[in-house]
């Protein structure tokens, strides 16, 4: 497989353990990677700073898709080689839609997480899975009201993403998004809530941008993933990689299924296509 020249992967459920850790097993095979001149891609629904330091900081990483394509950063030059945000105004538009259901939302916007205060003390309530809590406790700027603190700053939004209690309330508000705004990409990543971009950030784009710039293609890529929002570089990349967990929209769409994420799933599959 010597043309594949960038592994993009997806951390929770794919290079990450159910624990959020990098095992010695992955990071090793990673780093063998890297040492035979292979891109170490993240490739995550989180900005930069939010990505586990055991990943962010590996010394083979420089880039990284972040913001589920919003973004590719270079943490080399802490610049962004690729930015498709959600225009505030539309950004607002779909805020005001959410404040009609039982959700609590955020946004990220220049690399952080904001909220509106009073959702963001109802993060029990409604993120109910204590990771997915801890996120909004830790990477969530309150706001008196998010909204209002959005307009007056006047920048575009990286990404919404919403809770719902009731996955049924997520499963509508999915259905009915694309009947009220144009141009969205809508993907999930837990059982409960909802991630809303600007149609062209999603990983599998962001990828194929991300390698034009080196002058390679998709079929220089190689990609791993489990969710929903890994689909589109599942399906895009030269060689797309499902974990064993993965969603099944994710297996169907795979050119191979891996072991999961708990049993080393990218080390056994980096195995099998690299020898390493």
């Amino acid at each position: 497989m010597d043309d594949i020249r960038i592994l993009a992967l997806d951390l929770d459920g794919t290079l990450l353990d159910s624990e959020k850790r990098l095992s010695e097993v992955n990071r090793e095979a990673l780093a063998a990677a890297a040492a035979r001149g292979l891109l170490v891609v993240p490739t995550t629904g989180r900005f930069f700073g939010m990505m586990p330091p055991a990943v962010r900081d590996l010394p083979f990483v420089r880039f990284a898709i972040t913001v589920n394509g919003a973004q590719v950063y270079d943490r080399e030059t802490d610049t962004a080689i690729v930015r498709e945000e959600l225009p505030l105004a539309q950004a607002l538009e779909i805020m005001r839609f959410l404040d009609g259901f039982d959700v609590i939302y955020d946004c990220y916007q220049d690399n952080w997480g904001r909220m509106t205060q009073a959702m963001q003390e109802k993060a029990e309530e409604y993120a109910q899975c204590p990771h997915y809590v801890k996120m909004i406790r830790e990477f969530r700027k309150p706001y008196p009201d998010l909204k209002e603190y959005l307009a007056g700053n006047g920048r575009d939004v990286q990404k919404i993403m919403l809770f719902a209690r009731d996955p049924a309330v997520r499963d509508r508000i999915a259905a009915e998004l694309p009947a009220h705004f144009d141009g969205l990409a809508i993907s999930t990543s837990t059982f409960n809530n909802l991630e809303i971009n600007v149609a062209s950030a999603h990983k599998g784009r962001a990828l194929e941008r991300f390698a034009s710039h080196f002058g390679w293609t998709l079929a220089n890529c190689m990609s791993f993933g489990d969710g929903l929002n890994d689909l589109s570089m599942v399906r895009m990349a030269g060689i797309g990689v499902a974990m064993a967990n993965a969603a099944p929209e994710v297996l169907a769409a795979a050119d191979y299924v891996t072991l999961s994420n708990d049993a080393d799933g990218v080390a056994a599959a980096l195995r099998h296509f690299l020898s390493l």
